[in-house]
């Protein structure tokens, strides 16, 4: 009896301690789980700046005062340099067939044939070429020396405009290294005035000065590129028109049409 009593008891027991256990799986599975909380989604603090927008502010950091003859100089030499690009391009003209051109025209219409083609030709090649046929009654020489003499014209128009990007390419850094040694002098003064140094003093000054140089140094370096540029393209032209001519007088010997 005492064992069936005990046996009975474990067995109460037991499935007390299971009907226990399964109402705890149910109420677990019953019982939804927390969402997982969503991370805040912050908003960026500041949106990417745009270039322009950067060199406004830069701009306007390194005190306007300053910062505008150094645009000054970039504008006006940028001005020139297009200008003279453009002028350069369009005084480009192609020598082997404008020779060929005033050769066919020499042989079927003669000298004023000839004219004809350079005069309605771009470029300082075919102005040279116009000096030249119309020289040509007076003789070899002449037509060498008047092409010679309109090829320096044409040369110094070509080189127009060139001496102004010089004079901004060195004054814009000067007028930066200006900047910086008044910003340096505030910087000072400050210091001076405080009878102290800390960096709230002279930051202000010293990132003028830093602004500026770099302005002016940057403002030098493209317009320093446009000059290069220019003077290599003046250079191609130089050399076409010196060969060009000494192929105008060959041809107009070749045709016997000098005295």
């Amino acid at each position: 009896m005492i064992l069936g009593i005990f046996a009975l008891g474990f067995n109460a027991v037991a499935q007390e301690q299971s009907t226990d256990a399964a109402s705890d799986t149910t109420v677990v599975a019953d019982v939804e789980p927390d969402p997982i909380p969503e991370q805040p989604e912050y908003e960026q603090e500041e949106e990417a700046q745009s270039f322009d927008q950067i060199i406004k502010d830069k701009f306007i950091e390194g005190d306007p005062k300053f910062m505008s003859p150094v645009l000054i100089c970039l504008i006006l030499g940028l001005a020139i340099a297009i200008e003279r690009i453009i002028s350069l391009n369009l005084s480009t003209t192609n020598t082997q067939k404008l020779l060929s051109k005033v050769e066919d025209a020499l042989e079927s219409g003669g000298v004023e044939a000839a004219k004809e083609v350079t005069k309605s030709t771009r470029g300082p090649v075919a102005s040279i070429f116009t000096q030249g046929l119309m020289r040509m009654s007076e003789g070899i020489e002449m037509v060498e020396k008047s092409v010679i003499a309109y090829g320096s014209v044409e040369m110094g128009r070509l080189e127009r405009g060139l001496v102004w990007i010089s004079l901004f390419i060195s004054l814009a850094p000067m007028l930066g290294f200006m900047g910086t040694v008044i910003g340096m002098i505030g910087a000072f003064d400050a210091i001076e005035a405080a009878g102290d140094i800390s960096p709230s003093l002279v930051a202000g000054g010293i990132k003028v000065a830093l602004l500026t140089t770099v302005a002016g140094l940057i403002v030098a370096i493209i317009l320093q590129l446009f000059y290069n540029y220019c003077v290599s393209k003046i250079d191609s032209i130089v050399n076409s028109m010196e060969d060009a001519s000494i192929s105008l007088v060959d041809l107009l010997v070749k045709h016997n049409l000098t005295k």
